[in-house]
């Protein structure tokens, strides 16, 4: 049973009451929640989600409440918690959806089965492209944009490398996009389901786009890595996507990952691994149709490019 297959009633009572399971790749939460105003977005965004039964084993159990009653609600706070403990500071009500994400996101953190990359990833034909970059390089953007145009969503935040094979594991949770973000997606595809936007939050305006169904079925399927684009959105620029040497890109990738260190000698294997399965390039865009041609391109010309890029680099 997927989490659109119960009413919104029984879905709010449910979530309210004992909590909703809610599978998302290799992780399983258990979500609660009293807040009314969360029940909507997150029966909308996660409705292709499957349900595990109660009493099921849960990596997570976690809730979403309200911080004080003493003050009228739109001035509430609400606060995130991990097994029964606030997981970090507060924050205004209005953000209940966005906290839940951003704490779900926090759960991972704490996951060392697979080494952690502040990345997007995607998927087609069997081949992962990882889009490492810091906060406001563009790379959920690219992501969601890529995605639209029918590439796989393995995850749009973390990337989850296998220890021993070596595979990228898939989450497929909704896209958090950003500002600007919001309305260059929405004019790229109108009918993208998004859910209600967080204004005024410490990154601006958030936005949560649903995932394609197909991404959520297929989320038990892992992918090989292939492609390493490091993104950078620069207005006016021309595109240009230069090879990466694999030094720099490991170096690259180890900065962007959130485990490297704890890891100790498992992380330093896997990070070479992927490094070393992977064809590395740096891109700097202003257009995101001609980023999507030119990620495009690159897939489709995977084994004349694995040649170019070693005489490249």
């Amino acid at each position: 049973m997927n989490v659109g297959d119960l009413s919104l009633g029984l879905f709010a009572a449910q979530l309210a009451a004992r909590g909703v399971a809610i599978r998302w790749g290799p992780f399983v939460s258990r979500i609660v929640s009293g807040l009314p105003e969360l029940a909507p977005p997150l029966h909308l965004l996660y409705a292709d989600f499957p349900l595990e039964p109660p009493g099921g084993i849960c990596d997570f159990h976690v809730r979403v409440r309200p911080r004080s009653r003493s003050v009228p609600w739109s001035e509430r706070r609400v606060e995130f918690l991990l097994d029964h403990a606030p997981a970090f500071p507060p924050f205004s009500r209005k953000f209940a959806l966005a906290v839940l994400e951003w704490g779900l996101n926090w759960c991972v953190y704490g996951s060392h089965r697979f080494l952690l990359i502040h990345a997007a990833a995607v998927e087609r034909d069997g081949r992962a492209l990882l889009l490492p970059g810091r906060p406001g390089a563009g790379k959920s953007t690219l992501c969601a944009a890529l995605v639209i145009a029918g590439w796989r969503l393995l995850s749009d935040e973390l990337a989850l490398v296998e220890l021993q094979e070596g595979r990228v594991r898939a989450i497929a949770r909704p896209i958090s996009l950003k500002n600007d973000s919001i309305d260059i997606i929405r004019d790229l595809a109108p009918d993208t389901v998004f859910g209600p936007p967080a204004v005024d939050t410490h990154k601006g305006t958030v936005a949560h786009m649903k995932p394609p169904s197909p991404s959520v079925r297929r989320a038990g399927e892992t992918a090989v890595p292939d492609c390493i684009v490091m993104p950078r959105f620069v207005g006016g620029e021309a595109l240009q996507l230069d090879p990466v040497s694999k030094a720099n890109a490991f170096w690259a990738i180890a900065d962007s990952s959130l485990n490297y260190e704890i890891l100790g000698e498992a992380g330093f294997t896997a990070l070479v691994r992927l490094i070393d399965e992977c064809r590395c390039y740096a891109l700097t865009h202003s257009d995101i149709n001609e980023a999507v041609a030119a990620l495009d391109q690159l897939s489709r010309e995977a084994e004349v490019s694995k040649e170019r890029y070693a005489a490249a680099v």
